[in-house]
């Protein structure tokens, strides 16, 4: 099927790091969590609840480690064991769950591995774990296989037909002689979109979160295929991972600087702990704007993302961020390889050809129930022009809260984040600076000239039952008919705006969107879920421009890969 030659990249990716990690002596390496696991949100809460944050990672740089998770999760097992209604019921079960899932990493006094034995293998050799399909373990050794399936049936309302999401793949994870970890994940994909999707898709020229695709008689034919070689190169303060995937950057539900609601990009990245310092360095090859049609070689641009945090306090974690984007095409300089935070900055101040974005991040906890988060991005700040809505001012602001165990209630855990962009953020002059890869926003999926407001309840009542409701107001800024620019399209090159000053956050033809979601799942077993929900999106523009609202219901099963919820539009 011509849909796999986008992976042929993929493919001497990983050949070429298999060559050189495989000469490198390291130990202690790792594989990371999946983003959007259930996981995130047990980790999130527990470090809220214990009262001071973690050195064994540091959630404003995702995926977490598997390892780290597991370190954590251990102590945090035997303190509510050894005292008396220090968990919920549901509460262990999660703990229990999250550590046998990543089970490698938890040796039991027997010496086996911490994942959970089945007590009725399929043909005495699968599923002998109950999370794994295929579970190996020894000392030079270790390897996971997983099928993944996902298929979704959903109704629209005044929409004739079906709708669908059918995944079909397998994901491993596993670790070579203790020095090399490796992860795959690949899917066979078609998809019958909701409405909103489709007018998304063809506004811009790319299907949300996915990279390569190909349109079959009303549906999206594509391969979802990511992986990544780790390895420790300074036992237990520094791991280098290569591969081909997605990031996020942040503590909320959206990102202002890298989010995962895009498609996954070829990336290096480096994390080194010393003591409370965490030192994140990104490096990523990425595709700018390009118009589909056709068999063609896709061009090249890179960027580099820095990120320095530090545990102030036992309650507070501080971060200071550097965020580069390069213009020169096809060119990967070893300059950009610089893993030194505000190198580029100085470069850009004297005259490289580059946009280079700073911006800071925060996580608080208190009460032992509470958790605050932010992010701050800066493009660009006029002083003399603040207050009159110039151009020239290009920032994000975000600011966000978890409570947990919300109003004495175990296990109801509620969130609300705001999220605000000024027009012209993330742009450039030209397809090559701007702050978007594979013809969608790196960061947050409205891109610029928008202000947003979240909420989200999460109740798990019993082990097994995840609960979830969603609410997202939304007011964006639209150009009219395509032609004007008032900076909400970071598509479109700066020098090309419509207005220089009094552009408020939704400059335009202002859009007042309303979008809810309900879903309950079921875990049938670890990582196989049944589940159900409805999702309502209302749209209303300042122009009386009418567009039609979607309802639908929806249901399906889901095993080893997590729902594709598209919450944007």
């Amino acid at each position: 099927m011509s849909i796999i030659r986008k992976n042929v990249k993929v493919k001497k990716t990983v050949l070429s790091l298999a060559v050189v990690a495989g000469s490198l002596m390291a130990t202690a390496q790792t594989t990371y969590l999946p983003l959007r696991s259930a996981e995130y949100d047990v980790i999130d809460k527990l470090e809220t609840m214990d009262g001071f944050l973690q050195q064994d990672f540091n959630t404003a740089s995702k995926p977490l480690s598997r390892k780290g998770m597991v370190n954590f999760l251990k102590v945090q097992q035997r303190i509510g064991l050894t005292q008396a209604n220090s968990f919920s019921r549901v509460d262990l079960h999660n703990i229990q769950r999250a550590i046998s899932i990543s089970g490698e990493w938890a040796e039991t006094a027997d010496g086996d591995d911490g994942s959970i034995n089945s007590k009725r293998p399929i043909l005495k050799y699968f599923y002998q774990k109950q999370a794994d399909f295929v579970h190996v373990n020894t000392d030079d050794f270790f390897l996971v296989v997983n099928p993944v399936i996902g298929v979704q049936a959903q109704k629209e309302d005044n929409v004739g037909g079906m709708q669908y999401v059918n995944a079909r793949g397998a994901e491993l994870r596993g670790r070579i002689l203790n020095r090399i970890g490796f992860y795959t994940f690949l899917t066979d994909n078609q998809e019958k979109a909701a409405s909103y999707v489709n007018s998304l898709e063809q506004s811009r020229a790319a299907l949300p979160g996915m990279d390569y695709y190909i349109t079959q008689n009303g549906a999206f034919d594509y391969l979802n295929a990511r992986g990544y070689i780790d390895f420790n190169a300074f036992k237990d303060h520094m791991n280098v991972t290569f591969g081909y995937d997605k990031q996020f950057i942040g503590d909320g539900i959206r990102s202002l600087i890298v989010s995962d609601n895009g498609a996954p990009a070829t990336f290096l990245r480096l994390r080194t702990r010393i003591g409370k310092l965490n030192f994140d360095n990104l490096f990523m090859e990425l595709t700018p704007d390009y118009m589909r049609g056709g068999d063609q070689r896709l061009p090249k641009k890179y960027a580099a993302i820095h990120q320095v945090n530090i545990n102030a306090t036992r309650w507070l974690n501080v971060g200071v961020f550097e965020s580069t984007m390069f213009s020169k095409r096809e060119r990967f300089g070893v300059e950009y390889l610089m893993p030194v935070i505000f190198y580029n900055t100085a470069a850009r101040a004297l005259g490289a050809d580059q946009k280079t974005s700073l911006g800071f991040n925060f996580k608080a906890v208190a009460l032992r129930t509470v958790q605050v988060y932010g992010q701050a991005y800066f493009d660009q700040l006029s002083l003399s022009d603040l207050g009159n809505g110039s151009w020239k001012n290009q920032y994000g602001l975000q600011l966000g809260a978890k409570y947990f165990n919300a109003f004495t209630l175990s296990n109801l855990d509620l969130q609300g984040e705001v999220n605000v962009v000024r027009p012209f953020t993330y742009t450039a002059d030209d397809g090559m600076a701007n702050h978007t890869h594979y013809n969608q926003p790196l960061a947050h999926p409205y891109g610029a000239g928008f202000a947003e407001i979240i909420g989200v309840a999460r109740y798990q009542p019993l082990p097994r039952l995840y609960i979830t409701a969603k609410a997202i107001y939304a007011a964006r800024g639209m150009d009219s008919m395509g032609i004007t620019n008032y900076g909400n399209n970071i598509f479109k090159p700066v020098d090309s705006r419509t207005a220089d000053n009094d552009l408020g956050i939704a400059a335009g033809d202002k859009m007042n969107s309303i979008y809810f979601n309900f879903n309950a799942a079921y875990e049938v077993r670890p990582n196989m879920f049944l589940e159900a929900g409805a999702t309502h999106l209302r749209r209303d523009l300042a122009s009386g421009i009418v567009l039609p609202s979607v309802t639908m219901v929806y249901g399906g099963v889901r095993v080893n890969i997590a729902r594709r919820e598209i919450d944007f539009h």
